[in-house]
């Protein structure tokens, strides 16, 4: 298994003025770069397709150039690429020839997240995007005006991250290449641990070990998830102040409990702390599974100087973020919803909510994209299993994304345990059957990583 080998080194940003990003359109590193400006850098950047984020950042008065070239990077003293990035493009050995420093994306992030006073990363397999956006969403709430590092759009701030006058920001931390690694976290939450990234981190035990190592940089607290056995693994010898979190488990700093829905699909409930009342929350985005992360905010009211009465707002105010269970519109009086699950804990939750929220005797479709031949592979009968919960399931092919497709595993092998399951050559077949298929009433899901999103507007178009 690969090992993270990083040093943070703080004198690299030393007598650095310009930096140019290689990838500047990618929505990781658009709030890199508005923080960065807002810093006084000067930035640059290059990429290979214009997009909204670009017209944003040359609305900032950023140069960016289409292509990369060796030019590009003329005047920089620092270059910042994306993970997509490889060492033979043209700008990466142009900056190596000339001896400018080059970091790659997740390790800028460290960097950000130490130039200010309180970084709150979260991090688990589930929940990352929601949680951080929920967080968000009370310090804005509150005033606080964070800085924010999100991988979904929020629509309170309008994009993927912002450049905040105060003392915090909040941080996605993602565990995959071990590049929650760079993060200093003030403090760090732990949703979840579950059996995902094994491609690269071959066993659970190792995947464990990370996020133990994540915890251990923790400078204040630790927040983590009672319920999840893996995380309770992780947390329960570190020499770190942890606040916990549940539902079942009793003995939890805080605690959900009176729990019911209040339409379907959305749930409101009492939160305990120390078993004493803490406040009501009222979800504004809907799922069970989403009372967690409503948790994990709560336990970060107390260390940030809040009230338990922000937490109630920023709860009831937070409808979700982009491609979060985002309602998007109706094809023949069907409802088009497109959420990112790509894990199967994360398809049950979406097609729980699913259910909850159909009309009586509707039909949930599920149209699946799998994302990656090594976790189809790995996880085909849990896929099938939670794809089963759906009343009609249709998979489009697997989207290779960084593997190389070896030919062991086809999403006719996914369909094949699927009862009624369709195989559709692509995004558009999948739109057209939709199309042709669905009834007034019924729920549409697109469930993916990828650009399963497209077969949704396709739909609506």
């Amino acid at each position: 298994m690969a090992q993270y080998t990083g040093v943070f080194d703080g004198s690299i940003l030393k007598n650095v003025h310009r930096m140019h990003f290689i990838g500047i359109g990618g929505s990781g590193m658009y709030p890199l770069v508005q923080i960065l400006h807002s810093k006084g850098y000067e930035i640059t950047g290059s990429d290979v397709n214009e997009g909204s984020i670009i017209d944003a950042e040359r609305a900032m008065g950023l140069t960016v150039y289409m292509g990369h070239k060796a030019e590009n990077v003329l005047g920089a003293d620092l270059v910042v690429y994306s993970a997509a990035i490889h060492e033979d493009n043209a700008e990466i050995q142009e900056a190596n020839r000339r001896g400018i420093p080059c970091v790659e994306r997740s390790v800028m992030l460290g960097y950000v997240s130490r130039m200010y006073r309180s970084s709150i990363c979260v991090a688990g397999t589930h929940g990352k995007t929601t949680t951080t956006s929920l967080i968000t969403t009370l310090l804005e709430l509150a005033g606080r005006d964070p800085a924010a590092v999100i991988g979904g759009k929020l629509p309170l701030i309008g994009g993927y991250g912002k450049t905040g006058t105060g003392t915090e920001i909040v941080v996605e931390a993602c565990e995959f290449s071990e590049t929650f690694l760079h993060l200093a976290p003030y403090v760090s939450v732990i949703l979840n641990i579950d059996n995902d990234h094994l491609d690269y981190f071959g066993t659970m035990s190792n995947l464990k070990f990370a996020f133990r190592r994540f915890a251990l940089l923790t400078s204040h607290m630790v927040v983590a998830n009672m319920d999840d056995p893996n995380t309770r693994d992780v947390v329960s010898t570190l020499d770190r102040t942890v606040r916990t979190f549940a539902i079942e488990t009793e003995g939890a700093d805080y605690r959900a409990v009176n729990i019911q829905m209040y339409k379907p699909g959305f749930y409101e409930f009492d939160v305990t702390e120390q078993d004493m009342f803490f406040t009501h929350i009222r979800m504004g985005a809907p799922g069970y599974h989403n009372i967690y992360n409503a948790l994990a905010m709560c336990c970060c009211v107390r260390v940030l100087n809040l009230d338990p009465e922000d937490a109630a707002r920023a709860a009831e105010h937070f409808t979700g973020t982009a491609r979060r269970f985002q309602v998007l519109g109706q094809v023949n009086g069907a409802t088009v919803v497109d959420d990112y699950a790509h894990h199967p804990a994360e398809v049950l939750a979406t097609l729980f909510t699913a259910k909850a929220m159909r009309p009586e005797g509707a039909k949930v479709w599920a149209v699946h994209q799998p994302f990656t031949y090594s976790r189809t592979r790995t996880l085909l009968k849990d896929f099938a299993d939670v794809l089963g919960m759906a009343d009609r399931v249709v998979l489009t092919p697997i989207m290779g994304s960084r593997e190389v497709d070896d030919g062991s595993v086809r999403s006719e092998d996914l369909a094949a345990l699927i009862p009624g399951a369709v195989v559709v050559p692509g995004l558009a077949e999948a739109a057209d059957y939709i199309k042709a298929n669905a009834q007034p009433g019924d729920l549409v899901i697109t469930l993916g990583c990828g650009d399963v999103y497209k077969a949704a507007n396709m739909m609506l178009q």
